[in-house]
């Protein structure tokens, strides 16, 4: 898998989240420096984990819904 990388727009979101999360939670002040090195790290060793969780979820919907596909059609059949 390639390395997952952020455009600037998504870093610009995501750093000051990040530096709110460690100030609120751990109370810290960390520098954009510092916020984007732990955006790096959690994307690396945690981001194959939260896609492969969207696929799983991805999959079980689209399960779902040819399920509900096959029963709507299974509807329309006629008897002689």
């Amino acid at each position: 898998m390639k390395p997952i990388v952020f455009s600037k727009e998504e870093q610009r979101d995501l750093i000051p989240r990040i530096k709110a999360f460690v100030r609120d939670e751990l109370d810290q002040d960390i520098g954009d420096l510092q916020a984007s090195m732990l955006m790096d790290f959690f994307a690396n060793t945690l981001g194959h984990a939260v896609y492969n969780r969207a696929l799983y979820d991805a999959q079980a919907l689209i399960a779902a819904k040819a399920d509900e596909m096959a029963e709507s059609l299974f509807a329309l059949e006629r008897t002689p």
